[in-house]
C-alpha cells in the first residue's frame, strides 16, 4: 500500500445547499472510483466524522503513487471538482499527507536532523 495521499477535509454543508453538497460527495466517490479503476489512485476512503465541536465535519483520504496523486490533482476534473465542493461546503481544504511507513521514516529522519539542537 502506498504511503503518500491527499487528505480533502471539508465542513459544514452551506446553509440552503445541504441537498447539492449530498450530490457534491456522491460525485466524488464516483470520480474517486474511476481514479481507481483507471490506476491514477491507489485506494480511497470516505470518512464523516461525529461531532466534536470542531470545524472538520468528514475527508477523504486518497492513497497512491505521489507523482500521479499530482497528475490528478493538476486535472481539469480535480480542479471541477474541488470548485463544486467549495461551493456547497465550508472549509473544504485539500493537502498532500505522508502515510504509514514513510511517515514513521520521515520522523525518525527530522529526530536525527535536529538531535543536535536539544
Amino acid at each position: 500500500m502506498s504511503n503518500f495521499g491527499l487528505f480533502v477535509g471539508f465542513g459544514d454543508p452551506v446553509e440552503g445547499r445541504e441537498t447539492q453538497a449530498a450530490r457534491v460527495f456522491g460525485e466524488a466517490m464516483e470520480y474517486y472510483a474511476r481514479l481507481q479503476q483507471q490506476g491514477d489512485i491507489e485506494s480511497f476512503e470516505g470518512v464523516l466524522l461525529e461531532a466534536h465541536g470542531g470545524d472538520l465535519n468528514g475527508f477523504m483520504l486518497l492513497r497512491g503513487d505521489p507523482v500521479k496523486l499530482g497528475m490528478v490533482r493538476a486535472s481539469e476534473d480535480w480542479v471541477r471538482l474541488v470548485a463544486r465542493a467549495e461551493f456547497v461546503a465550508r472549509g473544504v481544504g485539500v493537502v498532500s499527507a505522508i502515510l504509514d511507513e514513510e511517515a514513521q521514516r520521515l520522523v525518525s529522519a527530522n529526530e536525527a536532523m535536529t538531535a543536535d539542537l536539544r
